[in-house]
């Protein structure tokens, strides 16, 4: 009978050895399968610079349990079509005045969840090799986007071609408030932005006034390809746009973290030469 129960006490003491060590593996299993648990997080981005910046933050998001989808777009109306409808998390191809505007425009209930870089505008040309070079009543072509109006009389003022109104927003200026004009410099502004590089290509106009992503995108650096460009201090950074209320979502937070991170800046700096300009902030 002492070896009986000598042998149900050791038994008793294996079984519950083996529960405990189960319900470790358990505890530990479940641990692990919690590290590996990621956020997925949905951006759409025009191809050049926008995707292949997040690219760039697609590894150390993955660190940070973020699962980042990358959508290209080729336009500047379906990333935020695509944002309202929820097909997307957040969109990054626009810059502030843009995105105002489609709000007054469109309605959207959208909000800027953080300033990534600026693509500073510039004015190329076949034929001349300075804004001083233009003759009287040379044609500049650029996008319809109203938005980008104010931003390209601004440079052209800049370079010395025309003279706004003063006192205005020059950031909300209109072809109307150009006030001097000394070589009747004729602005064509019906073409869709996409087009641009094209229309440049095929040595339409005097000279074509193209957003950076655009010209990126076809093989033209604006540092040195443009015979005039935007300087540093432009308003018109480039952000992470989110339904309103989102911005507070630790996965939007952790991805303007990431892409304000050095890493990600020295990748711009080294990568674009300055036709990518990065905000810290």
């Amino acid at each position: 009978m002492k070896k009986l129960w000598t042998l149900l006490i050791a038994l008793t003491f294996i079984l519950v050895l083996s529960a405990c060590g189960s319900s470790e593996d358990k505890n530990e299993s479940g641990a692990s399968n919690e590290e590996k648990e990621t956020t997925k997080l949905v951006v759409g981005a025009s191809n050049v610079p926008h995707a292949e910046i997040l690219e760039e933050a697609k590894p150390i998001l993955k660190e940070k349990g973020i699962d980042l989808e990358i959508v290209t777009f080729q336009d500047y109306v379906l990333p935020n079509k695509a944002l309202e409808s929820k097909e997307l998390d957040a969109n990054y191809f626009q810059h502030i005045p843009y995105l105002d505007q489609q709000i007054k425009d469109n309605g959207y209930d959208f909000v800027n969840a953080g300033a990534i870089h600026i693509e500073p505008m510039a004015v190329f040309s076949k034929k001349y090799k300075s804004l001083d070079e233009l003759p009287d009543g040379a044609t500049i072509i650029l996008s319809n986007s109203v938005a980008e109006h104010g931003r390209v009389l601004s440079l052209l003022e800049k370079g010395g071609l025309i003279k706004l109104k003063d006192g205005i927003d020059k950031v909300n200026a209109t072809i109307e408030d150009i006030v001097e004009n000394p070589k009747n410099i004729q602005l064509k502004a019906d073409y869709e932005p996409s087009l641009l590089p094209q229309i440049f290509n095929n040595n339409e106009g005097d000279a074509v006034v193209i957003n950076a992503n655009y010209a990126l995108d076809v093989g033209l650096n604006p540092v040195e390809d443009s015979i005039e460009i935007e300087g540093s201090e432009s308003p018109y950074a480039n952000i992470i746009t989110v339904r309103k209320g989102d911005e507070s979502k630790e996965a939007i937070k952790t991805l303007v973290e990431v892409l304000h991170s050095k890493e990600i800046q020295d990748f711009i700096n080294t990568e674009y030469k300055g036709a990518v300009v990065p905000v810290s902030e």
